[in-house]
């Protein structure tokens, strides 16, 4: 009978935990537990009065309270070790850029490189716009561009505002106008390339956003990308507008600022390489290795070729400082300069600032020295890793790079001694941006895997 109605009373309640949640601590007297399971079996039936009964339910309650106690604290105790050995598992896991599958991961991939493939193209494109001095042929500029002449009239009304132009007055006056015709097309292709980019770029990148291909890490990333490059548009704009005001010297021929032309190219160089090494990450989320001691191996390698990327691209930046102060027309033999391994002009500028960015004998010397230091660098990296235990991946791409390197010294020697044809000049600058790919390759390769994969790595590669 007895042990009926404290069943009945069981029901009746909520829930342990519900019941030492009333009170403020697990740590409580005794007498309130007595208090509180008496007076909720008295509501509950107020005619029971048998002191055996109120002994027994009174005990019952004490009984659930302490086995709350020793049960409760190591399922607490647990979930806390779930959460934190999950929290873990979530770190040590790879980052995958791409979520939704392989057949994403691949398309992202491909759009990723064809995007990086497009502004290695427009670097070229631009290239070949400043060799054939097309640059300031347009006068004017529009963010969402416009159509070029189409008629007779029309092409004359651009040649007259060609015509205001300081370029046109001090370098081409004799220009007639199909030679105008030519450098108007290089420039507009050159605007309208880059313009084309930017379509190819935004309806990807909206489609694969509405499909949830691309988690939040991946579209900020591509976002700022994005914003940079319809900044550059702006930028080259800038740069342009430099070469149509009127030189400070009557000697001086116009030609655009060679700090805004270095930030030009720079801009174009930092959205090729976010764009390549993004598009890495995507298509290999974790670096190629076998084995633990391949890893300690690439993890020597990256503290050479991290700063030896760097200073391949302080190299190509200074390459612009030559274009824009023209000074590859300079000094067109190699190794000395004229008839001196310094000439006499070197530091004869003042501020000392301006002399290391405007002086053209200087600026020359300068990208001579980085060039040799660049190459010397990368033969270093290649001697000091013949011996370490690497991927072959590595390996061979420690190899390719030292070959483009050498190559890229030639095209420069071979530009210089040529006075700077269209044909090398622009291979030369589509050199320097190869060397940097390679380096950007080389550096992602050297990545440290994830914990969750080094775990399953053996101490040694196995060899068949």
């Amino acid at each position: 009978m007895i042990e009926s109605r404290l069943l009945t009373i069981l029901r009746k309640t909520k829930s342990v935990y519900q019941i030492r949640s009333s009170f403020p601590s697990h740590s409580g007297s005794s007498n309130a537990y007595n208090r509180f399971a008496f007076n909720h079996y008295s509501n509950c039936n107020k005619n029971v009065t048998n002191p055996t009964v109120r002994s027994c339910f009174i005990n019952s309650f004490r009984s659930l309270h302490n086995l709350s106690k020793v049960s409760c604290k190591p399922f607490y105790r647990y979930m806390s070790t779930v959460a934190a050995t999950a929290s873990k598992e979530n770190k040590e896991t790879m980052k995958l850029l791409v979520t939704a599958g392989p057949q994403a991961q691949k398309a992202i991939g491909i759009w990723l490189f064809a995007s990086a493939a497009w502004v290695f193209s427009l670097v070229i494109l631009g290239g070949v716009t400043r060799l054939t001095r097309s640059g300031l042929s347009m006068t004017d500029w529009k963010f969402t561009g416009s159509l070029p002449p189409l008629s007779d009239e029309e092409w004359l009304i651009e040649f007259d505002k060609y015509k205001q132009s300081p370029e046109f007055k001090r370098v081409n006056k004799g220009m007639n106008i199909d030679d105008f015709k030519f450098i108007y097309w290089m420039e507009y292709a050159h605007r309208m390339w880059g313009r084309a980019l930017g379509v190819m770029f935004a309806l990807p990148f909206s489609y694969f956003i509405r499909k949830g291909y691309i988690n939040l890490r991946l579209g900020v990333r591509l976002a700022g990308l994005f914003a940079l490059g319809g900044g550059q548009g702006m930028i080259g704009w800038w740069m342009v507008k430099s070469g149509l005001e009127e030189p400070s010297s009557e000697y001086s021929q116009p030609r655009v600022s060679p700090y805004r032309l270095a930030a030009h190219l720079t801009s174009a160089f930092a959205i090729y390489c976010g764009l390549f090494w993004t598009a890495l990450s995507v298509v290999m989320p974790e670096p190629p290795t076998e084995s633990m001691a391949w890893v300690k191996g690439a993890a020597k390698v990256k503290r050479l070729a991290l700063p030896v990327g760097i200073l391949v691209g302080i190299t190509a930046v200074s390459g612009a400082f030559v274009a824009g102060n023209d000074a590859g027309h300079a000094f067109n033999t190699f190794p000395k300069m004229g008839d001196s391994w310094i000439p006499e002009d070197v530091l004869s500028m003042k501020p000392l600032i301006r002399n290391f960015f405007e002086n053209t004998a200087t600026v020359q010397l300068d990208h001579r020295i980085l060039a040799m230091l660049t190459l010397a660098s990368i033969s270093g990296l290649w001697w000091s890793t013949r011996k370490l235990e690497l991927h072959p991946a590595i390996r061979s791409l420690i190899g390719s790079t030292l070959g483009m390197a050498a190559l890229q010294v030639t095209l420069g020697v071979s530009t210089l001694l040529s006075y700077v044809p269209v044909s090398l000049g622009t291979a030369h600058q589509a050199g320097a941006l190869t060397l940097l790919t390679f380096m950007l390759l080389l550096n992602h390769t050297l990545r440290r895997p994830s914990p969750m994969l080094l775990k399953s790595l053996p101490a040694v590669a196995k060899t068949v």
